[in-house]
């Protein structure tokens, strides 16, 4: 599984931005007031992929992944794998929708009493939406596994051996 590029995450969300912005021109009279619970829930969200990160990182330097009671099982950090990859991609496209929803609210703060009121939590939801994306991707990276002769794999042999000379006389 490739990792996740940040250029694509970027064009993610700067599609949805736009796409939200050219749908809330038309339909702002008609929606609800976006709830600052948004927000949190995307932030709580990314501190659970720090967690997850921290630890999983833990592990592997500790050179304690495997299948024993004391160790992280290599299934469940494929699991926290995907749970990085989904988080970067969800906070992509959160981020982008409510950036695009930014743009539109809060240069009307002063004229639109429910721009006031949304700001906060399009704002929150904004940032909940980077740092979910951000948290995501350090999760993601934290569960790759070591190369196999790097410092948290010392005794693994090279899976390629070193090239014989056929010129050098014996």
């Amino acid at each position: 599984m490739k990792t996740t590029s940040i250029t694509a995450l970027v064009g993610v969300g700067g599609f949805c931005a736009a796409a939200t912005l050219i749908a809330i021109q038309n339909l702002y009279n008609v929606m609800s007031t976006v709830p600052i619970s948004v927000g949190l829930t995307l932030l709580i969200m990314a501190v659970l992929c720090c967690m997850l990160a921290w630890r999983v990182k833990g592990q592997i330097k500790d050179n304690r992944i495997g299948f024993d009671r004391s160790q992280l099982e290599p299934t469940r950090v494929a699991t926290f794998l995907i749970i990085g990859k989904t988080s970067a991609w969800t906070g992509a496209i959160f981020s982008g929708i409510y950036v695009g929803m930014g743009v539109y609210v809060i240069p009307r703060m002063g004229d639109l009493v429910a721009a006031a009121n949304d700001a906060p939590g399009v704002i929150t939801a904004a940032i909940g939406g980077v740092v979910l994306c951000a948290a995501g991707l350090w999760l993601e990276r934290a569960c790759a596994a070591p190369p196999p002769c790097s410092p948290y794999n010392p005794g693994l042999p090279n899976p390629r051996p070193a090239p014989v000379d056929s010129t050098a006389s014996s």
